[in-house]
């Protein structure tokens, strides 16, 4: 099986509290929609782990990587450093997210497999080098794609993002680093209030960075065209040697955190598009985490295709 799966009942013990979006239901819905689909039982599993402090330390400084362990042990409802809600297990469960994207980049990258979907929480894109913030505590993705250059030897890792909400956190890691190229379609003017379309990269990075804005209501014709006019020049001009996907679901029609109308199919599409482009230029490696998406049964309704395509043979 050329597809792997990361799942760990612990990402459902991060919980910032009654009534939060990004609840432990999203592990759960996820989680039966993919058991009801067979497709836990025909995937290849992902062992998980935690993150060690040097692996964190790839995206995030030392001096934050203590305060968001510190404030945890405290008994925090919030991180200080910003809007991103926790308990008494977060940073466990945070650090143990990171660790099992860290496994799936190594399956990938030695070739054990080709594909791999990781349904991890926290969420990750918000998260800076010294912030915690929109629901994340560390970038998952991010933290990914150093781990696939520094011990697999990736030269160039291309990031899409189809949240919903621009990924500040991992345009700001990469943002003066041509080796990362950072791609995002994204509401706006909409949370975090970033991503505007003259935001490229600036020194070594210049170029590496391209965000494509859209307005409320946008869907399939506006994204479609994004992918296949904006980023498919682009990849055949950066030729990664991995692909990662920020899988954000909240970009699907009927989300409480957004107002995109993307279908079920057409996240199949989207995702057709980059097995394709990796297909031509990595030799199939793609990755796939998973950030956003707060309707329950859009979200699992969502993943269940997304991660159908992923297996398809």
């Amino acid at each position: 099986m050329k597809t792997g799966l990361l799942l760990d009942p612990l990402y459902a013990d991060h919980d910032p509290g009654p009534g939060h979006p990004e609840s432990p239901r999203r592990y759960a819905a996820v989680t039966q929609a993919l058991t009801e689909a067979r497709l836990v039982e025909k995937l290849q599993p992902i062992p998980t782990r935690a993150a060690e402090t040097a692996e964190l330390e790839l995206c995030h400084s030392r001096d934050y990587i203590e305060l968001a362990r510190d404030e945890v042990a405290a008994g925090r409802d919030t991180l200080s450093t910003g809007d991103t809600d926790i308990n008494g297990r977060s940073y466990e469960v945070a650090v143990r997210a990171v660790g099992g994207v860290l496994n799936a980049v190594d399956a990938v990258m030695s070739g054990k497999l080709k594909h791999a979907f990781c349904a991890v929480r926290p969420p990750g894109h918000h998260a800076r080098p010294a912030q915690g913030m929109g629901f994340c505590l560390f970038n998952n993705i991010g933290i990914g794609a150093r781990h696939a250059q520094r011990k697999h030897g990736a030269g160039k890792v291309l990031i899409v993002d189809w949240d919903v909400h621009h990924g500040n956190g991992t345009q700001d890691i990469f943002y003066e680093d041509g080796s990362v190229y950072f791609f995002s379609t994204h509401q706006s003017p909409w949370y975090p209030f970033t991503g505007h379309a003259e935001e490229r990269g600036e020194g070594q990075g210049r170029g590496a960075t391209l965000n494509v804005p859209l307005r409320s209501g946008s869907g399939m014709k506006e994204i479609g065209a994004a992918f296949e006019d904006r980023l498919l020049p682009e990849i055949d001009k950066f030729k990664p040697d991995l692909i990662m996907i920020s899988a954000g679901f909240d970009s699907r029609i009927d989300d409480p955190l957004g107002q995109f109308t993307l279908t079920d199919g057409d996240f199949v599409k989207l995702t057709q598009t980059l097995m394709s482009a990796a297909e031509r230029h990595c030799e199939e490696r793609l990755i796939s985490v998973l950030e956003g998406g707060y309707n329950l049964k859009g979200l699992a309704s969502a993943v269940k295709a997304h991660v159908e395509t992923l297996a398809a043979p």
